[in-house]
């Protein structure tokens, strides 16, 4: 139960390919953002959707595979945890950050793109 005290699962859509940097040592960092949608009736009882916006960051090995396969429009799963940071920007004012620290992402749109590739096969050139 350890691992339930900071942690994310989302599932969305990416909002843009993601911006990747390598740094004198060697590693990765990825950052991307990713909309979750949720469909909520208001008052009038109209069905609307409430779009949040999550930004993402993956370190490594997982940035790299970021990287090659991850492009903006794509449906992925992420499981992380929350980190908070704190900044000064260029004005000088302190602003915080929310983001997810990704370990582990399914790449959804690719397992939908190959069960169709599977699908369109012809059986004809089956031997049984």
């Amino acid at each position: 139960m350890k691992n339930l005290l900071n942690s994310v699962r989302l599932f969305g859509n990416v909002g843009g390919d993601p911006m990747v940097m390598q740094f004198d040592s060697g590693n990765k960092l990825a950052k991307w953002s990713l909309a979750t949608h949720e469909k909520k009736k208001n008052v009038k009882g109209e069905l609307l959707d409430d779009a949040q916006w999550h930004n993402l960051i993956a370190w490594g090995s997982l940035a790299t595979m970021v990287e090659d396969y991850v492009k903006k429009g794509m449906k992925l799963s992420i499981e992380g945890k929350l980190a908070y940071r704190r900044y000064t920007n260029k004005d000088g004012e302190e602003k915080q950050v929310t983001e997810v620290i990704v370990k582990d992402i399914l790449l959804v749109e690719k397992k939908i793109q190959r069960e169709e590739e599977i699908e369109t096969d012809d059986s004809e050139d089956m031997p049984f």
